[in-house]
């Protein structure tokens, strides 16, 4: 068992989905939330610690399905370069240390939504991953907690329209996900749910779920008192734009497994992300 093993059983490129911990920043703080740096990062941290120590346990649980599946039986514990106890006790020392950290940053309900995201993923991992729609559900909690998290660290309470529209997008993306699975041959003997699913039925619920996610954020622009009068919509076009680029990759080149993969090999989306940041700004009157 090599550093290098453990390092990509740690998928460290995958905290870019705990950007989903700042979204709530620049909306909270022009709202007058104050926001303590070591605090924040040390609770940022945990959780990205957490991910880390949930996917080596998740590794760990899944070695003998993932042999089945042309890339992830190239994973650490499925290659057989990481044995399943080995990978348990990584996993064990990441969460351990998570939690630690999140509690160093002086926020109880972080501590709690970490453990939460903990004590899910161990449930998609014993049987949710299983039943159909209960796996795309506990896959889009983990993007809901991240929301939260980012809340919890500034002492404020999410809008009822941020929850909307990211619980909408996490489902999105994880139906995404199902159909990807299906696109590339994979069945019930590599994942039992997929048994549950077909390409009609998942495109009508990402329709669904794409639509609801683009009203939900334009409600939420709409409502935020925070943003300047005449530029409440600065950030929609980019956000409506993401999402059609996503659905059409999905749909036109059977993408969608791996949304950070997707994004990150995407410099019209990366692009995009700019664009949003910038656009908040000056939606918020900073410049």
């Amino acid at each position: 068992m090599k550093i290098r093993d453990l390092v990509v059983l740690s998928r460290p490129h995958h905290w870019v989905k705990n950007v989903f911990v700042l979204m709530p920043v620049p909306f909270a703080l022009a709202a007058g939330a104050e926001l303590e740096p070591r605090s924040f990062l040390l609770g940022l941290l945990g959780f990205c610690l957490a991910s880390s120590g949930v996917y080596a346990f998740n590794d760990a649980c899944d070695a003998e399905r993932d042999r089945l599946h042309p890339d992830k039986r190239e994973r650490p514990v499925a290659a057989g370069r990481v044995s399943p106890a080995g990978a348990y006790g990584w996993s064990a020392g990441l969460v351990g240390l998570a939690l630690a950290l999140t509690a160093a940053s002086g926020h109880p309900g972080a501590v709690a939504a970490t453990a939460a995201y903990v004590l899910l993923n161990v449930a998609y991992s014993f049987g949710g991953k299983h039943v159909p729609l209960l796996d795309v559900f506990l896959l889009a909690s983990y993007y809901l907690i991240r929301v939260a998290l980012g809340c919890l660290l500034l002492d404020v309470v999410p809008s009822n329209w941020l929850l909307l529209c990211t619980g909408a997008l996490a489902l999105f993306l994880s139906l995404a996900k199902r159909r990807a699975d299906l696109e590339r041959g994979l069945d019930d003997e590599h994942r039992p749910s997929l048994a549950g699913y077909d390409r009609g039925f998942l495109d009508q619920s990402m329709g669904i779920t794409a639509a609801t996610t683009l009203i939900a954020y334009a409600l939420y622009c709409l409502e935020a008192e925070v943003l300047v009068p005449g530029r409440e919509f600065a950030t929609l076009p980019l956000v409506v734009y993401v999402v059609l680029e996503y659905l059409r990759r999905v749909h036109v080149h059977g993408e969608g497994g791996s949304p950070v993969d997707l994004v990150l090999r995407s410099p019209v989306m990366s692009a995009c992300g700019v664009g949003w940041l910038l656009a908040v700004g000056w939606s918020l009157g900073w410049y």
